[in-house]
């Protein structure tokens, strides 16, 4: 649709708002209606679907300010005036609408006459792109050519759509189907991708407002939030998690059962002498994703008891006696004091 269609169209009414209606209660009043008439709702019934489209092209024109704006400005200038073709002794050619504005009549076959009150088509339409003359019919207002109700490249694209959801920590590493509600109030399925991040964006095509004019529709942008898991942390396509052992596991060495994500526990070799902070790899237990596989790394953290009975108390004195006499924090001493 050209611009000079808005003359007839009372895109306010359309939407059952007043003129000075804020973005709130266009949007709230458009919903509303485009729920009531989507073509979804009133299978088979082309009056709905035509209303739909008025509901739409008129939301699409009134929600974008700059085109608002000229429709605004045209509609108090026009007062309900149209463009008709001008020439061949016909009334009503572009110069009807303008010519009083420009201190000129209608003139046989649309033509302008020559000297100071003359001008091009840029004279009559620059006050709409917002440029002075010189700018040439075609490249703003209504002659650009990007589309849509204000130019002729073609139909406008519906806008698009942001959302968000959160989804576990199983769900964004395996990956499955969810079920959103969409703008329209109907049932969205929606693939989420094994892998998924914390903050990562999904582009579900098609699944926007629809266009005004015949157009695509936008797309769904949709942001995915993973929510924490009691064990397991993500690193990239890796999966970290703490084991405790104890204290003579650590000493002797000891073979561990260590849980893995969504699978049976993976069994693990902890070497004699192990101290906290020692990382053990299990290969390929990590997140699957389309780039590969991680790991699992499984961070040792030696467990100290918080009480002793009293046999274990001499144990551990009749051990600290036979032990090691070296000073393990010697070496830290020293570094820190060959800094000074």
């Amino acid at each position: 649709m050209a611009s000079q269609d808005w003359f007839d169209k009372d895109f306010y009414k359309v939407l059952g708002v007043s003129k000075d209606a804020d973005e709130s209660t266009l949007k709230k009043s458009y919903r509303k209606l485009a729920r009531q008439f989507h073509p979804d709702s009133n299978p088979g019934n082309s009056a709905a679907e035509a209303k739909f489209k008025e509901i739409s092209e008129a939301y699409s024109v009134l929600s974008d300010s700059q085109q608002r704006a000229e429709y605004d400005q045209m509609r108090a200038m026009g007062s309900g005036a149209r463009f008709t073709a001008g020439g061949g002794g016909q009334a009503g050619g572009f110069e009807d609408v303008f010519g009083g504005m420009f201190g000129g009549g209608a003139r046989p076959g649309g033509a302008r006459p020559g000297g100071a009150n003359s001008g091009d088509f840029d004279d009559i339409f620059s006050m709409f792109s917002g440029g002075g003359g010189g700018g040439r019919f075609g490249q703003g207002g209504f002659g650009q050519t990007s589309g849509g109700f204000r130019g002729f490249g073609g139909p406008t694209p519906g806008r698009d759509i942001s959302a968000t959801t959160t989804v576990d920590f199983i769900t964004a590493t395996k990956g499955d189907t969810v079920r959103l509600q969409g703008a329209d109030g109907k049932p969205i399925n929606v693939k989420i991708p094994a892998g998924v991040s914390d903050g990562q964006k999904i582009k579900l095509r098609g699944r926007g407002e629809p266009s005004p004019d015949g157009g695509e529709p936008g797309d769904l942008v949709l942001t995915v939030s993973v929510r924490k898991h009691p064990v397991f942390e993500r690193d990239g396509n890796n999966l970290r998690i703490t084991v405790p052992v104890t204290f003579p596991e650590a000493a002797l060495g000891a073979t561990i059962q260590v849980p893995t994500l969504g699978g049976d526990p993976v069994k693990l070799k902890v070497a004699p002498g192990t101290s906290s902070g020692k990382v053990l790899r299990v290969k390929d237990r990590g997140v699957s994703t389309s780039k590969g596989t991680g790991d699992l790394l499984a961070r040792i953290e030696v467990a100290v008891p918080s009480r002793l009975n009293d046999a274990q108390r001499e144990a551990l004195k009749a051990f600290e006696a036979a032990g090691p006499t070296e000073d393990p924090r010697a070496d830290l001493l020293f570094r820190a004091k060959a800094t000074e």
